[in-house]
């Protein structure tokens, strides 16, 4: 942690601000460690404080060993002014994205003559690069959906409801050592596999179905994001066309993203081959993601996105074919970039596999 607290320190440097508060959770535990659910941090250039309530002190002092940690007491408001009085501090920094209105109101008002000043994506840049301790968490939270995967296989046939399918992925997770799905699990059949998002329902799962899954596990607070596409029983030709497509579409992502690239190139590997079949407008999401501490976070793979790729950064890779009242296709792999060029952390099978 204390690296990452003193590159935060080098970019308030930059930003001529003598410290920042953080009160998003994700950001707040990638700075200090700290994973209870009440607490806000504070960094100046020498010191970095950790506000919690009487519930989280021990907790707090374990997990965030290179802070100061205070008890709020009654009014965390009263004790933050404590505190950037004590510290000095003329210029403070705080999370635009994740302040209220009202919380905003509070500060101007309790902080005064002290000039508060807006930051966006400040510690979100910082988080895009993984250290080795990071990727070593991401690569458990891949191992885990790539067994998992291999598990739900033996399981899906006809007449099971996608729910149950969610069901079992979650449950076997667990099994493996996730504390949880990354997020709402995707199990999306027949003509349902044609919503990007199509959230498990109570549809059974038929002979010709395509059956789209996407999930992902959260390892020591760290994600993971797969997406495969099977089918039941039997395909037909328009469902090998676009299987096809978007697997050479992915495979050509994954062998091509590389660091020095922006996220508008990566995004062209893969939309290019969509679109050059002809299946560009059904194609409607960008290609990839950051993975980390969330399952949404930079950098974006996008047709407008000009962040360069560096080593470090884990993507993820998952173009698509989304036909109305047919079907679709998703293939998704999480990808490191690395100095060499890239390693993927995800491992199961993509070759069309066909339930019987």
């Amino acid at each position: 942690m204390e690296k990452r607290i003193l590159r935060l320190r080098e970019v308030l440097k930059e930003r001529n601000l003598d410290g920042m508060l953080i009160t998003s959770l994700s950001n707040r535990r990638y700075i200090s460690g700290f994973t209870g659910s009440a607490g806000t941090v504070l960094i100046t250039q020498n010191e970095a404080f950790l506000v919690t309530d009487f519930r989280y002190i021990e907790q707090a002092t374990d997990q965030a060993r290179n802070f100061t940690i205070i008890n709020q007491e009654s009014s965390l408001i009263n004790k933050l002014k404590e505190l950037v009085t004590k510290t000095g501090i003329h210029t403070l920094g705080f999370e635009q994205d994740y302040v209220t209105y009202s919380q905003y109101k509070q500060f101007e008002e309790s902080f005064s003559p002290m000039k508060l000043v807006p930051l966006s994506q400040v510690i979100e840049q910082l988080r895009m690069i993984k250290d080795e301790t990071e990727i070593q968490l991401i690569r458990k939270a891949a191992q885990i959906v790539d067994q998992t995967f291999n598990h739900i296989l033996t399981l899906i046939k006809p007449g099971i409801r996608e729910v149950e399918v969610a069901l079992e992925l979650e449950y076997k997770m667990r099994q493996l050592g996730a504390q949880g799905a990354s997020f709402d699990t995707i199990v999306a059949s027949g003509y349902r596999s044609a919503l990007p998002h199509g959230v498990a329902s109570e549809k059974r799962i038929e002979v010709g179905d395509f059956v789209t899954i996407d999930f992902g596990a959260i390892y020591q607070g760290y994600v993971s994001d797969i997406t495969r596409t099977i089918a039941i029983g039997r395909v037909d030709e328009k469902q090998k066309e676009i299987y096809n497509i978007v697997l050479e579409a992915q495979v050509n992502g994954i062998n091509h993203v590389k660091a020095g690239m922006t996220g508008k190139e990566a995004d062209d590997l893969t939309r290019s081959i969509i679109s050059r079949y002809g299946y560009g407008k059904y194609f409607g999401h960008s290609t990839g993601h950051g993975i980390g501490l969330d399952v949404h976070e930079g950098p974006l793979l996008s047709m407008k996105s000009d962040v360069i790729l560096k080593p470090g950064m884990v993507v993820t890779i998952e173009p698509g074919i989304y036909i109305s009242k047919f079907g679709g296709v998703r293939i998704e792999d999480d990808v490191l970039i690395t100095d060499y060029g890239r390693e993927v952390l995800t491992y199961s099978p993509k070759e069309l596999i066909i339930i019987e």
